[in-house]
């Protein structure tokens, strides 16, 4: 299953991991556009309504799922917004792209038999958790929410592969980051000079978006370590295949991915399964 996957790096991941042989679930929120994308991929696909940024579409999602699920990936994400509320009143860019997601992998994972794939960014390097106003409510910065919501996303992988460590699951918990993508999700910015700024990015340095889909299906197919992240092998990781790559010292913090993620539970009102499948 492969959210946000009606366009983008999420439409190649879903059409790429399609072609191969899997039955794939496009996730979206817009049913008639995701049905548009999944018209134009080869096998066996589907597509089914979610809004990560309405924690009631979320669960609605997850209790309508039957049977097994071998990969999730949460790809789906905004950047760089102005300043705009979920349904559940969270900060836009932290609700779609760490709160949905986290609140999503938990009530599905009792499902999942392989791997949890979650997209995060280079901009983790330039991300702080600021739980004194996590959501924004005192000051607000795009960037600096965009930022710290990728971070998020490296330290519930984190803390995610702890706990199924912990409980004996056989399930494995991932992260990717596609490098510098000429993709739509930079058209979304409403601001002039961010549209400008990457406009020109795009055609001088950014690569394609099926390179930048590589190292999400990398980690979505491959034998990787768990709490793996891959990205562009690339100089600086912005393009190339993909590889291992380095995250912040601020993404290898256990006890803020802790902390964010006892956080996590109590907005969202989800927490870590109990009883799923051991290790065979």
């Amino acid at each position: 299953m492969v959210t946000g996957a009606n366009s983008g790096l999420g439409a190649i991941a879903a059409r790429e991991l399609a072609r191969a042989g899997a039955h794939v679930v496009l996730a979206v929120r817009d049913p008639r556009r995701g049905a548009a994308a999944a018209a134009t991929m080869p096998g066996s696909t589907e597509v089914r309504a979610l809004d990560l940024a309405d924690l009631a579409s979320v669960r609605a999602f997850a209790a309508q799922w039957k049977g097994p699920l071998d990969i999730l990936v949460n790809n789906a994400g905004v950047m760089a917004l102005p300043e705009r509320r979920t349904a559940d009143g969270f900060e836009m860019q932290l609700g779609t792209n760490h709160l949905g997601p986290f609140a999503l992998t938990n009530l599905l994972l009792g499902h999942v038999s392989d791997r949890v794939v979650t997209v995060s960014s280079f901009a983790h390097h330039y991300g702080k958790i600021n739980f004194d106003d996590l959501n924004s409510e005192r000051r607000y910065g795009r960037w600096r929410a965009y930022c710290q919501s990728k971070l998020a996303n490296l330290l519930f992988t984190l803390e995610l592969q702890r706990r199924l460590e912990a409980s004996g699951s056989a399930v494995s918990a991932h992260a990717a980051h596609p490098g510098y993508a000429a993709t739509n999700l930079q058209g979304h910015s409403t601001h002039l000079v961010d549209r400008l700024v990457m406009g020109v990015t795009n055609r001088l340095i950014a690569q394609r978006e099926e390179m930048g889909a590589l190292p999400v299906l990398f980690a979505a197919t491959q034998k990787l370590h768990g709490s793996s992240y891959t990205g562009p092998g690339g100089l600086q990781e912005v393009r190339g295949y993909p590889a291992a790559v380095g995250r912040s010292v601020a993404a290898c913090d256990e006890v803020v991915a802790r902390r964010l993620w006892d956080v996590s539970e109590d907005l969202t009102g989800v927490a870590f399964p109990q009883g799923l499948p051991l290790t065979v």
